[in-house]
């Protein structure tokens, strides 16, 4: 048996009195109640989507930057070898066949290995002319110039390199300064 079928009649009308005699109470309180589940549920679903959005950021950045410590070593032998091919003697009409194949060579691997690194997210950028930005820069001199305004890099040691836009090794650059007043 129910609870209420062990009532009398006269025990259920107090009961049922106390439910009409505040409706409009009760539906307010139940709204409130409703409110309050909603306002729950809707920071639920938002803090859901920034989870969501969260983790699918973190694991593209780790998809992309995972082999930044690997990037950073293969960048230095392409330096190396760059460093190589400028050491080789300049090119001259009559120098033997054998330099002249080499030198060919070497440039051939460095265009080859350059162009594998550029495939895989990683670049090269030569900032020879270009402003000095200190994110992509390293000053390693400053140089007096006329004829470039100050801040101008004017040579660079090593090239800017990037790891899907992320700075892997800034460029050592000598940078113009105005000159002095005599």
């Amino acid at each position: 048996m129910t609870e209420n079928e062990n009532l009398t009649p006269e025990d259920q009308a107090p009961q049922d009195e106390k439910l009409l005699e505040a409706p409009d109470e009760r539906i307010f309180r139940l709204e409130q109640e409703l409110q309050e589940m909603r306002d729950k549920w809707l920071r639920a679903e938002a803090e859901m989507a920034n989870l969501r959005a969260r983790t699918k950021r973190e694991v593209e950045d780790a998809r992309l930057y995972a082999v930044q410590k690997f990037a950073r070593d293969v960048v230095e032998a392409a330096e190396n070898l760059k460093r190589g091919i400028d050491s080789l003697p300049k090119k001259v009409e009559d120098e033997p066949e054998l330099v002249t194949k080499l030198r060919d060579g070497f440039e051939g691997i460095e265009r080859s290995f350059v162009g594998i690194l550029e495939r895989n997210g990683i670049t090269r950028i030569d900032p020879t002319g270009a402003a000095f930005d200190a994110n992509l820069h390293q000053a390693m001199a400053e140089q007096e110039s006329a004829e470039h305004p100050a801040g101008t890099v004017l040579q660079a040691w090593s090239q800017t390199w990037q790891l899907n836009g992320r700075l892997l090794r800034p460029a050592m650059v000598v940078v113009s300064k105005a000159p002095a007043q005599a």
